[in-house]
């Protein structure tokens, strides 16, 4: 299987252009879809996967489920697929490029590293919408963290790389842990983190409570940089209350957090439709004026205004 290099053109027509990521499995590279003369996400499954015959039909039944997984979601708040390559010769799944900045990123933007509560409700609602629809499908993202959430230039928020998808009928729901980072599992949830049982959409919002906390505190609930140190308090310890961080939250939103940090999925919320409407109330007051009103693109601090509502409804 040859290798990936900038100015190569994938199936006579997506050209690769620069490295936007690295993963476990891969790259992502901006490309140019050549046809339709538009700017492309093309994510490359990484060449050392199918390199060992023993590893190259996993990593081939990997990647197809990706592509298939995420070619069934339509919604606002999570990527499109275009198009998909499951050869030996050529892995590549190619998607809509986001124009904006990553969630890791926008907390730079931030008084204090903390987002304000509308705004930490917004991304979290949106979040919340997109996995309305992919868990009414019957899959789990598995890897939500900052890197994976993308806020758009108009305030949408974005789920990328469904990389980690399982669905829910399949007989073993477990993916191997193998090479993941500390990023990689600063939101992982208990149950995914002990291998054990199925796994079910409480386990994303796990994730969600886990960027949610990160949001309004301004740091994660657990925060270190020992693989296994960070396991075991996902695990095991009781997560920080917001206040700890200097941060004033309301009552109930911290409540909220709380429950979404749950240590058991049964004492979780239900589903992200629940905790969507928990959000409601914090979400930003709407203004026509403001909803019209142009604001600084390059801004990933603007409110977002009208947060995708849940699927199904």
């Amino acid at each position: 299987m040859q290798s990936f290099a900038p100015g190569m053109v994938l199936r006579d027509r997506y050209e690769l252009r620069t490295v936007l990521g690295r993963g476990v499995m891969g790259q992502v590279w901006r490309g140019r879809d050549l046809y339709l003369d538009r700017p492309v996400a093309v994510k490359t499954i990484a060449a050392e996967l199918l390199a060992v015959p023993q590893s190259r039909e996993e990593a081939l039944a990997r990647f197809r489920r990706e592509a298939q997984a995420a070619a069934r979601l339509d919604h606002p708040n999570v990527t499109t697929v275009y198009d998909a390559s499951i050869t030996d010769e050529i892995c590549c799944l190619v998607m809509q490029l986001v124009d904006g900045t990553t969630l890791e990123y926008a907390f730079d933007q931030q008084e204090n590293g903390r987002f304000d509560v509308p705004s930490a409700a917004s991304v979290a609602a949106q979040l919340c919408a997109g996995l309305s629809a992919a868990h009414a499908a019957d899959l789990v993202h598995r890897d939500l963290k900052t890197q994976n959430v993308m806020i758009r230039r108009d305030g949408i928020v974005k789920i990328l790389d469904f990389g980690l998808v399982k669905s829910l009928t399949d007989a073993d729901p477990r993916l191997t842990m193998t090479g993941e980072g500390i990023g990689n599992i600063l939101c992982a949830s208990p149950e995914l983190l002990a291998g054990h049982g199925r796994l079910d959409g409480r386990s994303d919002l796990y994730a969600v409570g886990c960027l949610l906390h990160h949001m309004l505190a301004g740091a994660p609930p657990f925060s270190t940089d020992q693989p296994a140190l960070l396991a075991s308090q996902h695990l095991t310890a009781t997560p920080p209350l917001i206040a700890r961080a200097g941060a004033d939250v309301p009552g109930s939103l911290q409540q909220l957090v709380t429950a979404l940090l749950a240590k058991r999925p049964d004492d979780r919320p239900s589903s992200a439709i629940e905790v969507y409407a928990a959000l409601a109330p914090f979400l930003p007051e709407s203004d026509p004026a403001q909803a019209t009103r142009r604001g600084v693109p390059e801004d990933p601090r603007r409110p977002y205004l009208v947060p995708q509502g849940p699927r199904p409804l």
